[in-house]
């Protein structure tokens, strides 16, 4: 501790398998990484669990403190520490890009490249993202094929959504400017826009050009309505204003954009591990990484509160963009109703997060408590195991057993089953004898128990499977099948079928349990009949018996990769000659398979 430097700079703090847990920033390294390490009384959760992390530690120093903020931002988004307070998938969002092209295009990606292109975004809404470039491919005829050189123009040229740059059909001055106009509508300056396409449509008149003055009409109209329908929510310029909410649902910030003076949209963002963080520290941190890679910053960000290095990431931004930005934690007016209001709308995220969360344990684990009141079992089915037979063509039996644990699908605990018993005609009875007796001989001994068993079909496959079940011991494991067609429930000893309400969760569950053991299967039954259909055609190859079949098949692993085997290849696969791995060659060349 005492070799660190009394200089700014940035630490990270990596754990014993040498990853990165923590990066942080200081102005002074040795203060700051000592306070770690100093009186744990103090500390948060977060940071006593952090520091029993520590193994190793390295720093890097920085010319000053706005150069140490810089190099942090750029080290959480490449490591993403676990500790470090992160944007829930920021990776993910989408963009919208404009080219760096003589003709450029206009289209979303999730990549943001140094391409020398301009990125709008990121969006947190995909659908949103759709809906701009639907509309801008409304308003400006943007050439969207990766052609720059064409005999002829293509459809979109015919029905006016392209100025055909490919065939030579627009000055790249001319088209310049509507790219001009398109990004100025992207960052939120539809007046200025408006402005753009007024004086273009005047100067195109004057040169007696009325079809383009028509074009630049309509587009103008069209920008005037999108103009109504924005609100002007402060007297000019470009801000952000950032509100924050939290509740046990999770930690949402919310940016309220608004570009000269009018709102023209919102983006939520869900934060994650700073529970045991203040709102201070989760709003530096949320700033610092939404803004390291923003496609735009405004002249203005409106906070919800006041901020240790508000200044210090005010001259960050200012650096980043070129210019003068002021970071503001307004105290009333209308620029702190716009806090209000986008702190507002986190929490009605939160809100809607908690729903979708008391939605989703209905649906599971809410689900399979309501399946055991309605069985009458004593408790909640934790575990549901359930089976499917099934046949392809009267041949090759297979069976499937799928497990739900708290009311969703554990496909670790999946089994699938080739039954070898059943031989001759199908019979579901026997072969459900055989699958449920491999699954359960040994349960008792080896487990898991399941709480409930499901047995796809009627009262057939259910006593023909309790006959077995039973037999291993398992007296007391509620057993139950369900009629394929409607899914009435039978149960041991009950006559009568057991017919859950329509539209319960409980219904619900048993479909996804059942449709979940049939979909295995049938992959099940792809694979087999994948093999079947090796088999019948290497059998047409004159000396490829049996064990060189299987011993193709499992080098291989495809009939693909056996077609597209050279003879070398072929050869050098256990059992195989030259000559029979000729016969293969040729047999897929001369066939033409």
């Amino acid at each position: 501790m005492a070799l660190l430097p009394d200089k700014p700079g940035v630490y990270l703090m990596k754990d014993d398998k040498g990853r990165i847990i923590y990066v942080g920033k200081a102005i002074n390294l040795k203060n700051r990484v000592r306070s770690y390490f100093q009186s744990s009384r103090n500390h948060s959760g977060k940071v006593l669990a952090l520091v029993a992390h520590i193994v190793d530690l390295e720093y890097i120093i920085t010319a000053s403190e706005i150069e140490a903020l810089i190099l942090e931002c750029n080290l959480i988004k490449k490591h993403r520490p676990k500790y470090n307070i992160s944007l829930k998938d920021d990776k993910t969002y989408p963009y919208i890009k404009v080219t760096y092209e003589d003709f450029p295009r206009v289209y979303a990606t999730r990549k943001v490249l140094k391409d020398g292109a301009r990125y709008f975004g990121p969006y947190t809404n995909a659908g949103a993202v759709h809906e701009t470039l639907r509309l801008l491919k409304t308003l400006f005829p943007l050439r969207s094929c990766r052609k720059l050189a064409a005999k002829r123009p293509c459809l979109e040229h015919h029905i006016k959504r392209c100025l055909a740059p490919c065939a030579g059909k627009v000055e790249q001055e001319t088209y310049s400017e509507m790219i001009k106009a398109v990004t100025l509508f992207l960052e939120g300056r539809s007046d200025a826009v408006a402005k753009n396409l007024k004086r273009l449509m005047v100067e195109a008149a004057e040169k007696l050009e009325f079809e383009q003055a028509a074009r630049l009409r309509d587009q103008l109209t069209a920008v005037e309505k999108i103009m109504e329908k924005q609100n002007i929510v402060t007297g000019s310029g470009d801000q952000d204003a950032i509100g924050l909410a939290r509740s046990a649902a999770g930690i949402c910030a919310q940016v309220f954009f608004i570009r000269s003076g009018k709102m023209v949209g919102r983006d939520h963002f869900i934060l994650l591990g700073g529970e045991d963080e203040t709102d201070q520290n989760i709003l530096e941190a949320f700033i610092k990484q939404y803004y390291s890679q923003a496609a735009f910053i405004p002249r203005e960000i409106l906070l919800p509160l006041e901020l240790a290095e508000q200044q210090l990431l005010a001259d960050w931004l200012s650096s980043s963009k070129g210019g003068r930005v002021q970071v503001e934690t307004p105290k009333r007016g209308t620029k702190k109703d716009l806090v209000n209001m986008a702190a507002g709308n986190a929490a009605i995220v939160l809100e809607e997060q908690a729903a979708r969360l008391e939605a989703d344990v209905d649906k599971t684990a809410g689900a399979a408590a309501e399946l055991g009141q309605y069985l009458g079992l004593p408790a909640v089915p934790e575990r549901i195991e359930c089976f499917d037979i099934s046949h392809i063509q009267g041949s090759e039996t297979v069976a499937s057993m799928v497990v739900f644990e708290d009311g969703q699908p554990n496909k670790n605990e999946y089994r699938r089953y080739k039954l070898k018993t059943v031989e001759g005609k199908p019979d579901d009875f026997k072969s459900m004898q055989e699958v449920v007796g491999r699954r359960y001989r040994d349960a008792l001994e080896k487990g898991p128990i399941p709480d409930l068993i499901i047995i796809d079909g009627g009262k057939g496959q259910l006593n023909a499977a309790l006959m077995l079940i039973r037999a291993a011991g398992l007296t007391e494991v509620p057993v139950v099948g369900l009629a394929k067609e409607f899914e009435h429930i039978f149960r041991e000893g009950i006559s009568e079928p057991l017919i859950l309400p329509r539209h319960s969760q409980s219904l619900y569950l048993v479909q996804r349990i059942r449709d979940e053991a049939h979909r295995f299967a049938i992959t099940y039954h792809r694979k087999l009949r994948s093999k079947r259909n090796l088999v019948s055609v290497l059998d047409h190859i004159p000396g490829i018996g049996a064990k060189r079949r299987k011993a193709l098949w499992d080098h291989f692993g495809s009939l693909a990769k056996i077609k597209a085997a050279e003879v070398e290849a072929l050869a050098k696969v256990e059992g195989m000659t030259l000559p029979a791995a000729e016969a293969v060659y040729n047999f897929f060349r001369n066939k033409n398979l």
